[in-house]
């Protein structure tokens, strides 16, 4: 094992008051000195059973243009598959080590698929305090089955059927932020790759931490994907960049989580944003989250809708193929 694992880390830490150096943040991002405390609103929760699909495209766009993420309750995944999938998620990472590894990320590989620690370069060289596990989940002719775990046995169909429920999910939120940018409903997603959008599940585990105040379960960034659903326990760490502070996002039990990411700026020409989010641990329990990043194909140009761009608004990004756009990001070079 070359990898050494922030799980078997933390394992060994967790009889000290200290984490090794390169977790330790700089000062001007350490949670404790970085966390607002003040009276915040709060993230937006939207009830998708609303009837009147007027409000609920109004408040998804709001929501959108000003915070980059919001909550959604009543979206029509089960609650038991929401449980379901978050069991064999934690029954994975309850493995041994060594059974794990089979699954590991492969050296060299250009796919960041499979079970691994780091994922983009860090400036500072500085790590962050989670592993995880990343494989797509649709469409089936992108899915590489070496990287879903064989045990817990019903890992394989609980995944298959949390993606199907996921896509009418998905589908619903695409056609509202469509239409909260005065387009028909089908346009956004079309300029997204329409259906041939992979869905990517990456479940990260970010064990308790004897230092919560030094250290990021992942630092500030926004995410390279079009959106992001996801479905976190019940550890709160997920915290959001909103007017100049750093604010705790509220668990809400069976809600589904919405990030705004890169692909949805730049297609709306930026009148919808990509949310700058960033993950604190706990000192005693366990976070865990699974996040499904809805991504272009890699060849897929990616740019501005025509329908938003004109004289009085010119493009205000590049139209890349998207496996472009992901390897400038990745490699924190300009875009």
């Amino acid at each position: 094992m070359e990898v050494e694992r922030v799980q078997a880390i933390a394992s060994s830490s967790l009889t000290k008051d200290n984490i090794p150096t390169e977790f330790i943040r700089a000062e001007d991002e350490q949670p404790a000195m970085t966390t607002f405390h003040g009276p915040v609103p709060e993230i937006p929760v939207i009830d998708l059973n609303d009837h009147d699909q007027e409000n609920v495209i109004r408040l998804i766009a709001n929501a959108a243009e000003d915070w980059g993420i919001f909550q959604v309750v009543n979206h029509g995944i089960p609650s038991s598959l929401i449980q379901r999938l978050q069991q064999v998620g934690k029954q994975f990472f309850d493995l041994p080590q060594e059974e794990k590894e089979l699954y590991a990320k492969p050296a060299g590989a250009q796919s960041i698929e499979g079970y691994g620690t780091k994922l983009a370069k860090d400036v500072q060289g500085k790590k962050n305090w989670v592993d995880h596990l990343f494989h797509r989940i649709w469409p089936p002719s992108c899915i590489n089955y070496q990287f879903w775990p064989k045990n817990p046995p019903s890992y394989r169909e609980v995944n298959e059927e949390y993606a199907q429920k996921m896509r009418g999910v998905a589908e619903k939120i695409f056609k509202w932020l469509s239409m909260g940018l005065g387009l028909e409903a089908d346009v956004l997603k079309e300029g997204a790759g329409g259906e041939e959008l992979e869905y990517l599940m990456k479940i990260n585990y970010y064990p308790p931490c004897p230092r919560p105040d030094l250290t990021l379960g992942v630092s500030p960034h926004t995410d390279l994907s079009t959106l992001t659903i996801l479905v976190p326990n019940e550890v709160p760490g997920l915290q959001v960049f909103k007017d100049g502070h750093w604010v705790d996002a509220q668990y809400i039990p069976g809600a589904l989580i919405i990030h705004v990411g890169d692909q949805i700026e730049i297609l709306s020409n930026g009148k919808y944003k990509a949310v700058l989010h960033r993950t604190t641990v706990d000192d005693k329990k366990t976070r865990m989250s699974w996040s499904v990043f809805l991504e272009p194909p890699g060849d897929f140009v990616v740019g501005p809708l025509p329908h938003l761009v004109d004289h009085q608004n010119p493009p205000k990004y590049k139209a890349k193929k998207f496996k472009d756009y992901s390897y400038c990001k990745l490699n924190k070079l300009p875009q």
